[in-house]
């Protein structure tokens, strides 16, 4: 009885996300802040329209080949963690490590200064149309809004997920009202915007990788499913199932999105643009100048809700191989909350707020995601040779990965010439941590520190709550 009733209170990660869940996630995931972001980014780095509208198709497809590599990985690897897991299981340790050093000081920290930037241009756009919101007032927004989103995670999961579920819906209706008077109008024979759209007067092939990073931007969270693939009920059917009708889906709006862009905006109009959302409410709606940057505002905040949650599974995850202080991966005792690795964030992101702007910040961080990415899909090929045996209950042809792998490196490489500023400085944060590596990851830590080191995390923590509840008591 004993035993059955330490299994029964054994912590672990239950199988809880059905099939409907899973596709809830992932639309949940890739419809954010990315389609009110990068149309923008994608036009000024493709040079025209007809360029641009090809480019956010391919970046779909390039999605879609992606998310049906992780689904692969997923039924061949069934821990979560996503990247993370999977270069560590394909490709080794010292991948997986650099990985995770390039998401906490680089990838995530600067992805979320994106997302909050992005928030701030919506909130104050509507303010100071038709002239630009000053950049001051909107990284000021921005951090307000980076700050309520942090101290929502650090007090509840249950407000941060009731909260999440509401957002998704505001996506939705965000797309919802640029498709339908796009649609519309479209459909009245506006289509004056697309005329001479192949223009090679301002065609810009050398930068067409920074068109591809913006707009792989906007489809990011293909990979959702990964970072909880212990959680989900027949990941065998249900993973590629899920991964192949949302990818199909989100290309479907997204297309419609941009082509409703496209109807009512012209080219210089959306370059010209800091919030395009709400030029195109201007310009094509007037009743709706007031509700489509709340709406937006409200999507990037739930962009930035999300990003927050599965930050924290990878940490554990790292934390359970060995790879990361034990202290990131803990959670407050009583409100369940990843506080260690929330409040580290807290400065990272104030820091690249406070002197980045959104592409370039954009183009810095990409680089690191899309090559790891690109290991990643590289380790399942690997993976694919080196155990053949293995079962394999889903299978993508060869040419899918092959294609996929090909294209992300082949990207990240040309980037260097697009944007060697910031490129370089996001190679230079994931080449940083070779030595943290080899002095802290591959020697063993010496007894004395790893238990100097609990007892001032651990064991603090629990000090702290047992005088928490007496000053209550008392």
């Amino acid at each position: 009885m004993g035993k059955a009733k330490k299994e029964e209170e054994a912590v672990f990660l239950r199988k809880k996300i059905t099939l409907l869940r899973a596709f809830s996630l992932l639309i949940g995931s890739m419809v954010g802040s990315g389609i009110f972001i990068s149309p923008k980014g994608v036009l000024k780095h493709s040079g025209n329209v007809g360029v641009s509208l090809i480019v956010w198709f391919a970046c779909g497809i390039l999605s879609l080949f992606g998310a049906l590599c992780y689904a692969e990985l997923g039924t061949r690897i069934t821990k979560s963690g996503g990247h993370y897991i999977y270069v560590l299981e394909t490709l080794g340790p010292l991948p997986s490590f650099l990985y995770l050093w390039a998401e906490y000081f680089a990838i995530r920290p600067a992805n979320s200064a994106v997302i909050s930037l992005a928030f701030g241009n919506y909130i104050l756009e509507p303010f100071f149309a038709p002239c630009a919101a000053p950049v001051p007032a909107v990284k000021l927004v921005a951090l307000l809004g980076y700050y309520i989103v942090l101290i929502l995670n650090s007090w509840s999961v249950s407000w941060s997920a009731r909260l999440q579920n509401v957002l998704s819906v505001i996506k939705l209706l965000a797309l919802t009202l640029i498709i339908v008077p796009g649609m519309m109008l479209l459909a009245q024979g506006h289509t004056e915007n697309f005329q001479d759209a192949f223009s090679s007067q301002s065609l810009a092939l050398d930068k067409l990788p920074l068109a591809f990073y913006a707009g792989m931007f906007a489809y990011s969270g293909w990979f959702q499913t990964s970072f909880v693939r212990e959680e989900l009920v027949r990941p065998e059917r249900n993973n590629p199932l899920a991964v192949i009708v949302s990818v199909v889906t989100v290309i479907l709006g997204y297309m419609l999105t941009n082509i409703s862009y496209y109807t009512v905006l012209t080219a210089e109009d959306v370059l010209a643009s800091q919030a395009v959302a709400v030029s195109f409410a201007q310009k094509a709606f007037q009743r709706l100048v007031s509700v489509i940057p709340i709406l937006v505002a409200l999507s990037c905040f739930g962009t930035m809700n999300g990003g927050i949650f599965t930050f924290s599974r990878t940490l554990f995850v790292a934390s359970r191989e060995g790879q990361w202080p034990p202290l990131f991966s803990m959670i407050h005792i009583r409100r369940h909350t990843p506080l260690p690795a929330v409040m580290l964030m807290l400065p990272l992101v104030t820091a690249m707020v406070c002197v980045g702007d959104i592409y370039h910040l954009l183009n810095f961080f990409s680089f690191s995601r899309w090559l790891f990415i690109g290991l990643a899909t590289l380790g399942l090929i690997i993976h694919r040779h080196r155990h053949p045996e293995l079962p394999r209950p889903f299978k993508v042809p060869l040419f899918i990965p092959v294609s996929f792998t090909i294209i992300c490196l082949f990207a990240v490489g040309m980037s260097f010439c697009s944007d060697p500023v910031y490129v370089s400085i996001g190679c230079a944060m994931v080449l940083s941590g070779f030595p943290v590596y080899f002095l802290m990851i591959s020697r063993p830590i010496p007894d004395c520190c790893r238990t100097t080191f609990y007892y001032l995390t651990v064991k603090l923590q629990v000090l702290l709550e047992v005088v928490r509840q007496e000053i209550r008591t008392y």
